[in-house]
């Protein structure tokens, strides 16, 4: 296992520490009796994970360390990461917490895309996935408004980074859709 893979894996196994520190968190806000220390330790590790992504990708391109596993590790450790951040910070007392549909939005956006692909597969033979630019924003918004609530950043409510997410998820779920037509067209079906 190269080291980028190595790197994704230590990623990945990250999430449970993520999400043991914030429902550690949230039951310590829900006691009375918040300990700010947890909400460090859960942000700190967040921001190693996320910073990893882009470390473990600079260096597949840099020392041309790509692979198959990495292909898949790679974007599975990301939409667990994020999920598992979306739903902890939702759901365990966290303040400033997610309003509820943010997070099944990006569940619905994720599970559309994996069921499209495997619809485009069956019907046109091979699913092409290119990489959008807006989904890259997306990815971004998305580590950004998490970063906020785990930061408790408050010159803003959080409901703008969550807009602002929401806005780019919604437009790169119709780019792919137009792509996913597209390709099913193609195809002759």
């Amino acid at each position: 296992m190269n080291l980028a893979n190595q790197i994704t894996v230590f990623r990945i196994l990250l999430i449970p520490v993520f999400i043991g520190l914030v429902i550690y968190y949230g039951k310590s806000v829900q006691e009375g009796m918040a300990n700010e220390a947890l909400r460090h330790w859960a942000t700190g590790v967040f921001a190693t994970a996320a910073l990893s992504d882009a470390l473990d990708g600079w260096i597949a391109r840099r020392f041309n360390q790509k692979s198959r596993l990495g292909a898949i590790l790679d974007p599975l450790a990301d939409k667990l990461l994020l999920l598992s951040a979306l739903l902890s910070l939702s759901f365990t007392g966290w303040q400033p917490a997610f309003p509820l549909w943010f997070p099944l939005l990006i569940i619905f956006k994720d599970l559309a895309s994996i069921g499209a692909a495997f619809l485009i597969d069956h019907l046109a033979g091979k699913c092409s996935i290119k990489a959008h630019w807006t989904g890259k924003v997306t990815t971004g918004a998305l580590i950004a408004a998490v970063l906020w609530s785990l930061l408790d950043i408050r010159f803003l409510p959080l409901l703008w980074p969550v807009l602002f997410t929401t806005f780019f998820a919604v437009w790169s779920g119709m780019i792919y859709i137009v792509d996913g037509i597209r390709q099913i067209k193609a195809a002759g079906h």
